[in-house]
């Protein structure tokens, strides 16, 4: 094992033959959401020619995440892992199969979206503490985790432009067809490539909300999940109002691609530099600097930048997101195993939820104010709130040093 002030590398993680299989499942599984997303946004908006159907098609797939992820966070925990990866895939492949049946009416379309996303924190979850099992606690699964980050930040910018393009060939339920066939390829893979392992917590308490609330009594285990939570509410803004202020800037809709992939890119560029080049004692020393400037770039937005200067502004604010290396190192030392399963579904659900609050919040906020300013007020609002949670995370470092201290990885 490399020393406390070496890193392995991701080589080093893809050298393990299990977290191969994980991966190639989260792309194949990753994909299939975001076409079939797209796919079935097309499909609802041809069978009813409704932009508002249409733009709630894409809204569900934010807000199932808060029930699924208090409701059946303890599933993550009280199942063995390979079974709820399974199982997890399967309910989307059978839930996207439905969709392509031409019977299927409108309203059925819309609550199979949201049993899609439902499940989606439990699966996100399970497989999160899963990497834990198969990389250990220590670096390999903070550069595991950066790499499935890494692909999904990826997938996104892709897998829009893969749906776009397959929309253009077959139609809308051929395309969510196709997706099917990638979810089941994933539940084969987990299957048949990835280790039987006991269900952590089989006696879990069967509490749900109760179970699930639980997790959040440990104090720094709370302050460490507004960490996570804090910065998507804000950071989203930009990209949330990027058409908008495209807009408003008399900017073409070829600059409007550019503000929409500045942010991604930044964040990719700045996780591979801090999983390559950094050792884990640096990235955990860097998470508070980071984390607390990472709002700042969006203060550009004062003077009403032009498209290059607001891509410039995005590609450092997605840069900073590096922070997270070091926070997930944090949180996995601060979660006991029996409870990892459902902290991290609980953590999951609580970011994607968070962000389509932000949005919402954005969208809200610019029908009264310029984007402009409504973005410089996201920047200074963002970098107070994450440095009052900093301060709780730091207070519990402090108070808990015994129990809950900040390792090297």
């Amino acid at each position: 094992m490399p020393g406390p002030t070496a890193t392995p590398g991701y080589r080093a993680v893809f050298a393990v033959r299990e977290f191969r299989t994980v991966f190639v499942a989260h792309l194949l599984s990753l994909l299939g959401v975001v076409v079939s997303e797209i796919a079935l946004t097309v499909l609802v908006y041809d069978l009813t020619g409704s932009p508002l159907l249409s733009s709630l098609t894409f809204a569900l797939g934010f807000l199932p995440y808060l029930l699924g992820g208090t409701l059946l966070a303890g599933v993550a925990d009280r199942y063995p892992a390979r079974r709820v990866l399974v199982v997890c895939d399967l309910v989307c492949a059978g839930c996207v199969a439905l969709m392509v049946a031409p019977v299927t009416p409108v309203a059925g379309l819309l609550v199979l979206r949201c049993a899609v996303a439902a499940v989606a924190p439990v699966f996100n979850g399970t497989r999160m503490a899963t990497l834990a099992d198969i990389l250990g606690e220590g670096d390999l699964f903070v550069l595991g985790r950066s790499l499935l980050r890494i692909v999904s930040q990826s997938a996104l910018l892709a897998g829009f432009g893969v749906g776009g393009v397959l929309l253009t060939v077959v139609p809308p339920r051929g395309a969510i067809a196709i997706t099917a066939v990638t979810f089941l390829a994933s539940a084969l893979l987990l299957r048949f490539g990835t280790a039987h392992r006991p269900a952590r917590a089989a006696t879990a308490e069967r509490q749900g909300l109760g179970g699930t609330w639980g997790v959040l009594r440990d104090r720094r285990i709370r302050a460490l999940m507004l960490l996570f939570w804090i910065p998507p509410l804000f950071i989203v803004t930009p990209e949330a109002l990027a058409a908008p202020y495209a807009r408003e800037i008399g900017a073409s809709t070829a600059a409007l691609g550019l503000l929409m992939c500045a942010m991604p890119v930044g964040t990719i560029a700045g996780e591979l530099f801090a999983g390559s080049a950094l050792s884990a004692r640096v990235r955990e020393r860097i998470v508070v600097p980071l984390v607390a400037v990472g709002m700042l770039p969006f203060l550009l937005y004062a003077v009403e930048p032009g498209i290059a200067l607001a891509a410039v502004a995005l590609l450092l604010a997605g840069a900073t997101g590096a922070y997270t290396l070091g926070l997930d190192a944090w949180f996995v030392a601060a979660v006991p195993e029996e409870q990892r399963g459902r902290a991290m579904t609980l953590m999951t659900a609580g970011m994607m939820t968070i962000q389509g609050v932000g949005m919402a919040g954005a969208g809200l906020a610019a029908e009264f104010l310029p984007v402009h300013v409504v973005v410089v007020g996201a920047g200074v609002l963002g970098t107070v709130c994450v440095l009052a949670v900093v301060a709780e995370v730091r207070a519990t470092e402090v108070r808990d040093g015994a129990d809950h201290h900040v390792t090297s990885g």
